[in-house]
């Protein structure tokens, strides 16, 4: 059991310490309750350019990475469509540096041309590089948008394209700053050896003079219910063909989910799992195969992608997936079946409960979620999942109707 102190300072910035002795080090988290969905859709990949901004130094604090080096910690960040996640760690000792460093580009963010000009030429990078010259790169470019129609998980955190990007100006920048990197968008983890006086003692002199705005809303068009079966078919220079297939399924707070997680795992994880023995060991129609959750806070995709071996097709591909999803809606699966794959995410999640910076974000998910106490709850909410669970969500979830295949063919085939 992970245990935590929680307390929300005056200006709304909710704060979680744990403590533990067995470290020398500490980790500070700070997730900022924004991402790619909350930007304008013509003005895509704000939140992904921010995390890159966000390093170039504030007003007070010229280069973010010397101090931090110089007290011994290294740090971190990534984008999601969902949230913005930056940690650090350094020594224990050296903890008010982290505060220091963190309150003051909440605060005072140092904005400038010249770190707009060269923060985005390397977003611009990342997307040519990552995107659209990489084998398969530009999957997500192509299969979200084919999915979704009206939210915005139809675009990447990268973006829809390369000229949001590239037309972004300060003035864009100031506002999506100032509207969303606010304290009460923020939840402030502390884990490691810490004392929680200290911690608070902390959180109150760098965090709590920060003035207080008001909590962005958010009103985002909700994907409506998909009734009919989709797909397209893209040629590219790639090594093999390959096949995408995404469902609708429910949002990371519902409590289908994990059951939907572990319908995931009872397809592709390990050799022993579904599809992996019957498509790619059995019936040789896969080099290899998977299927896996984007973990979304709205109501998100449950995908199927695998690389096809030569003289498969795309059709033949897509209904020997579908004839094992059929089998979970029509049979129960066993007991043994189910509790094998129980025991992998219960690993998987103890496991992620080992390092104290997994924990220090762990406990900033769930608080995002609706309550950092989830975390203790997660493995039995795993456990509670029954053989009828699988086959309704499975029923519900992976049909035809409900799917957008995406077929990526080859141009190098002989």
């Amino acid at each position: 059991m992970i245990k935590f102190n929680r307390y929300t300072l005056g200006n709304g910035l909710r704060v979680i310490v744990h403590t533990d002795k067995s470290t020398p080090l500490a980790c500070i988290n700070i997730l900022y309750d924004v991402g790619a969905r909350d930007e304008d859709p013509e003005r895509t990949g704000f939140a992904h350019l921010f995390e890159h901004l966000m390093f170039g130094g504030s007003i007070n604090i010229p280069s973010y990475d010397e101090p931090l080096q110089r007290a011994g910690g290294e740090n971190n960040a990534f984008t999601t469509n969902d949230l913005t996640n930056y940690y650090l760690t350094l020594p224990a000792a050296n903890l008010e540096t982290g505060f220091w460093l963190e309150s003051d580009r909440m605060l005072s963010l140092a904005f400038s041309e010249k770190s707009l000009e060269v923060q985005r030429s390397v977003v611009i990078e990342e997307f040519k590089q990552r995107y659209l010259n990489q084998p398969y790169g530009d999957v997500w470019l192509l299969l979200r948008p084919l999915a979704y129609k009206v939210h915005p998980y139809l675009w990447c955190t990268i973006g829809k394209e390369i000229r949001h990007i590239e037309e972004a100006v300060i003035e864009d920048v100031k506002a999506f700053f100032k509207k969303h990197y606010t304290p009460s968008n923020a939840i402030l983890v502390v884990a490691g050896n810490v004392n929680q006086e200290q911690v608070k003692e902390y959180a109150d002199k760098w965090f709590g003079t920060i003035p207080a705005q008001p909590r962005p809303l958010r009103n985002l068009k909700a994907e409506p219910e998909q009734k009919e079966y989709r797909n397209m078919h893209v040629t590219r220079e790639v090594p093999s063909d390959a096949i995408y297939m995404a469902f609708h399924m429910c949002s990371r707070r519902d409590p289908e989910y994990h059951t939907m997680d572990l319908i995931s795992d009872l397809l592709s994880r390990g050799n022993s799992a579904r599809l992996y023995n019957e498509l790619v060991k059995n019936k040789k129609m896969f080099s290899e195969i998977s299927a896996y959750l984007m973990g979304d806070l709205d109501k998100g995709m449950f995908v199927i992608s695998g690389k096809l071996l030569d003289g498969i097709s795309f059709k033949e591909a897509e209904l020997a997936v579908f004839a094992e999803l059929d089998k979970l809606k029509q049979e129960l699966i066993s007991d043994k079946e189910l509790q094998k794959v129980k025991n992998k995410m219960e690993s998987t999640i103890l496991f992620g409960e080992m390092s104290v910076p997994d924990i220090a974000m762990n406990l900033a998910f769930f608080e995002l979620y609706e309550d950092a106490d989830d975390i203790n709850k997660e493995v039995g909410k795993y456990m509670a999942v029954t053989p009828e669970k699988i086959r309704t969500q499975a029923k519900l979830n992976l049909k035809r109707e409900n799917c957008s295949s995406l077929f990526y063919e080859s141009q190098n085939k002989n």
